[in-house]
């Protein structure tokens, strides 16, 4: 389903409905980051999605990172609780919804890296190229907490 992200947009439409969601900034030996280049928007992210009803966060963690990566992780830590109303995504459908984003440090224990209907490149990205990639602000700030290795999560 497409969307678009509205972030600090005085044009953004109001929100309709919150949905518990969770991202993974995934980290190999080398120190790259496993990102997606989305389908329905084509932004390059950290995987994610909402998480269903009968799992944890972590399960839901372990499942979104592997639905769209094929690689399997094992989770670390919380990084980071991104809930900023001036955050909203506009899907084709009509929903609306502010943001809510629960972003956990992970790490690979298996798999084999492919796409999925939600990617159409799967990679494992070095910093120095981060910044001639076209990444949403908000997912930038969840990738740059999580690499910060701070003590504490970010709460917004």
């Amino acid at each position: 389903m497409p969307k678009k992200d509205y972030y600090n947009a005085p044009n953004a439409p109001a929100a309709n409905s919150l949905v518990v969601a969770v991202a993974a900034v995934v980290t190999n030996d080398a120190g790259e980051v496993l990102m997606i280049e989305r389908t329905d928007n084509g932004l390059w992210a950290i995987p994610g999605g909402a998480q269903d009803l009968g799992e944890t966060t972590r399960e839901a963690v372990i499942r979104e990172v592997e639905e769209e990566t094929g690689v399997l992780v094992e989770v670390v830590d919380v990084t980071g609780i991104y809930s900023d109303p001036s955050h909203v995504i506009a899907y084709d459908d009509g929903e609306v919804r502010q943001e809510f984003s629960i972003t956990f440090r992970a790490k690979p224990v298996g798999g084999e890296r492919r796409t999925s209907s939600e990617s159409k490149r799967v990679e494992w990205v070095p910093g120095a190229r981060m910044p001639s990639l076209n990444i949403h602000p908000s997912v930038r700030l969840r990738i740059d907490h999580a690499l910060e290795n701070r003590r504490r999560p970010y709460l917004s």
